[in-house]
């Protein structure tokens, strides 16, 4: 029997997927299943370390964003579905791990400094913050995934778990046939970016969303209120498809002979702006229509859905049981 590599992510639970989520991270979970070994999990204890404040939030969001993962085709039949909090192991592979990383290597990672000069408004200073590095390499680690799949803004935290994995293996694992906790690889795969309504990069925060499940109704009025080229103030000036915030979506929705359309539309202005705007919004709508047909038949059965995590949650917690039996065995530490 081939055994398939494995890999690992997961996402935080701050609210309804979009379509952000989806064409960034989901869509290619949806492939990886064909030849990976898929973890996939609810990462609530991350979510704590920049909305410790809001429980609520968290409590609300976990099983919706699990429905929209199954309603955009994560098959539980080959994914491991879990919540990191409903497994310790992780908490204690952090705390083994944080006693001997140095805090420079956490002080340095890209997304810490850009988040603690970009939040001023949202008090950061605190040690989960701070780890979530190695609470991320403990998540990876404990699974002793091949690959994390990420962008390549991401490739900083993937760096500094092989360096966590490489320092544990020099202090505990010498002498052993084989590393305790493997080094994983980043895997950069192809992903759209799809950028929000206004033009800028697609966030809640920022209320320029369409949502995975949205109502057919709520996308094309949002799709229609969508600006423009602003140097085509009337129907008769011409356009041009670079400065508008459609046009991403005409590259990631459209085909050629639909793009060729309405540039050339545009930038003679042989169309309007609502004529532009109908070819997305009936191309994000059929892709929408069988995830909200999928989501309908679970939210009609919410017991099916807890049942797919639970089973996800035992394969998962019995794996880094183990982890952490091997752990322990390397540091002279009682099990």
């Amino acid at each position: 029997m081939v055994t398939r590599p494995r890999v690992l992510s997961g996402m935080r639970p701050t609210g309804a997927l979009h379509l952000g989520h989806y064409h960034g991270a989901l869509k290619n979970w949806v492939r990886l299943q064909d030849d990976h070994d898929c973890f996939f999990f609810v990462a609530d204890w991350h979510a704590l370390t920049t909305h410790y404040q809001e429980r609520e939030v968290i409590e609300r969001n976990v099983y919706d964003m699990v429905v929209d993962w199954l309603a955009a085709g994560i098959d539980p039949n080959r994914a491991t579905l879990f919540i990191q909090s409903r497994i310790p192991e992780h908490a204690e592979l952090f705390t083994l791990l944080a006693m001997g990383t140095p805090l420079s290597w956490l002080e340095r990672v890209p997304s810490y400094k850009h988040q603690i000069t970009t939040q001023p408004n949202r008090d950061l200073a605190t040690y989960g913050f701070l780890g979530y590095p190695l609470l991320q390499a403990a998540d990876i680690l404990i699974y002793r995934a091949n690959f994390v799949p990420v962008g390549e803004d991401q490739a900083a935290h993937v760096e500094v778990t092989r360096e966590v994995a490489r320092r544990f293996n020099h202090l505990y694992g010498r002498g052993q046939a084989e590393p305790v906790l493997p080094e994983p690889a980043a895997l950069f795969t192809e992903t759209a970016k799809l950028p929000g309504l206004d033009g800028e990069k697609m966030s809640k925060s920022s209320d320029n969303t369409i949502e995975m499940r949205e109502e057919p109704e709520v996308v094309a009025q949002k799709i229609r209120r969508m600006p423009t080229d602003p140097q085509r103030v009337r129907r008769s000036d011409a356009g041009d498809p670079a400065r508008c915030p459609v046009w991403p979506f005409h590259q990631l929705y459209s085909n050629a002979d639909t793009q060729a359309w309405a540039r050339e539309g545009c930038t003679t202005a042989g169309i309007g702006c609502l004529d532009c705007k109908q070819p997305v919004i009936e191309a994000i709508q059929r892709e929408q229509q069988p995830w909200r047909e999928r989501a309908e038949a679970y939210l009609s059965n919410p017991k099916q859905v807890h049942w797919i995590v639970e089973m996800g949650t035992e394969r998962a917690r019995t794996i880094a049981r183990q982890t952490m039996k091997d752990v322990r065995d390397a540091m002279g530490l009682a099990y």
